[in-house]
This record gives structure tokens, sequence and C-alpha cells, in this order.
């Protein structure tokens, strides 16, 4: 853990009220898009961002956090999103209950919230890839990217960028299907 979070992580303990300023300042922002990816609702997202630093402060005497700051909070906000869209669906299924005769949730809603899933578990597996695979990785499928954009980018060779690509691939595959070969 770095020594930054540490003093964050001990402000929040005993109350210092700039290190909560200064954990909103640096993680507010971040996390109310990250939360909006989930949620598509950029009220929700503020509000799941809000009720987790409130609990923070709430639960501050009895905090104890193993991985980085950053690690701890998008965990925290991807588990409030989901929870959030998993409530949604229990929501929708009772009005599709009371409306008609229905018992089975609506299949769009069950896709979004499949693509919801497997969207956090590629981040998940993205977030622990290597920095360097993670950050060629990035740049070629998020960014859009050519391989050879890259290696100019970053001064590497392009077969290392396809290398780095290669494994970070194989490390997707091996988590999203274990077992496959």
């Amino acid at each position: 853990m770095e020594s930054e979070d540490r003093y964050i992580i001990e402000g929040l303990i005993s109350g210092r009220e700039s290190a909560y300023r200064q954990l909103f300042e640096q993680y507010y922002q971040r996390l109310v898009v990250f939360a909006n990816k989930y949620l598509e609702d950029l009220d929700s997202a503020r509000d799941v961002v809000q009720d987790l630093f409130v609990n923070l402060y709430e639960s501050r005497l009895g905090m104890s956090i193993q991985t980085s700051l950053k690690s701890y909070l998008y965990s925290a906000v991807r588990n409030r999103c989901l929870n959030q869209v998993k409530h949604e669906q229990v929501k929708q299924k009772h009005r599709n209950l009371s409306g008609r005769e229905a018992n089975v949730l609506d299949p769009g809603l069950e896709d979004v919230m499949d693509a919801v899933e497997l969207e956090a578990k590629v981040h998940e597996i993205v977030s622990s890839l290597p920095e360097r695979c993670r950050q060629i990785y990035i740049m070629s499928r998020v960014d859009g990217k050519r391989n050879k954009e890259i290696a100019a980018e970053l001064n590497l060779s392009i077969r290392t960028v396809e290398t780095q690509i290669t494994k970070a691939l194989r490390s997707l595959k091996k988590s999203l299907f274990p077992g496959r070969k």
C-alpha cells in the first residue's frame, strides 16, 4: 500500500477532515464516471458514490482496507452499482407480475445485467494485468489504436506490442472461460 493511501486511510479513521477532502477531490469525479458506466444514469451514479463516502465516514472506526485505496473504492462502487441493478431488476419483476402474468424477468433487463457483470469481470481482469500489458491492451482495445501506433508511442517494437496484447487476451480467456484451452 502506498504511503499516500496509508495517510488518507489513517486520516479517515481518525476523522481528519483534510483526509476526507483529499479523498473526495482525488476520486469523486472518477468514481462517478465509473458508476455511470454501470447505471447509465448520472444522478444515480452520483448517489452511489456519495453513499460510499458517507459509509466510509460512518464505518471509519472499523475500517480495514487491505488493497490499494483506489482498488477498494472502485470495487466498492462496482458492487454498489451491481446491487442497484439487481434491485432494479427485482422492482421490474414486481411491476411485471402486478401488470400481467409473467413469472420470468424481462429478457432485455437480464441481458443488461449479464453485460454489466461481464464488463465488471473484464475490468477486474484488465486491472490485474501487469502495468505495461494493461496499458498496451487498453490502447489497443479501448482506444482503438493500431499496433504500429502503440509501438511508436511507447517506443517499443511491434512484436513486443503483439506479445503484450496476446498475454492480455490469454489472461482474459483463462479467467472468463476456465477449463477451456
